[in-house]
């Protein structure tokens, strides 16, 4: 998922999906560590569309308080 379909999700969404990337990259690390991961990239995706989604959460949180003041 891209970071524009992203931007059109809810903040609640959003943690949900921050809640299941962290979960994937916990299970990566695991299978890494006992020998039976074979697609090394994914660790690298996890990370990646977690912080993807750190970011747009960051976003939407200075929208939303810069809107309030």
């Amino acid at each position: 998922m891209n970071a524009k379909e992203m931007h059109d999700k809810s903040p609640d969404e959003l943690r949900q999906m921050l809640t299941d990337l962290k979960k994937e990259s916990f299970n990566l690390r695991f299978q890494q560590a006992t020998g039976q991961m074979e697609n090394t990239a994914a660790m690298r995706k996890a990370r990646r569309g977690a912080a993807r989604v750190k970011t747009i959460l960051n976003q939407k949180a200075a929208a939303a308080a810069k809107t309030e003041a």
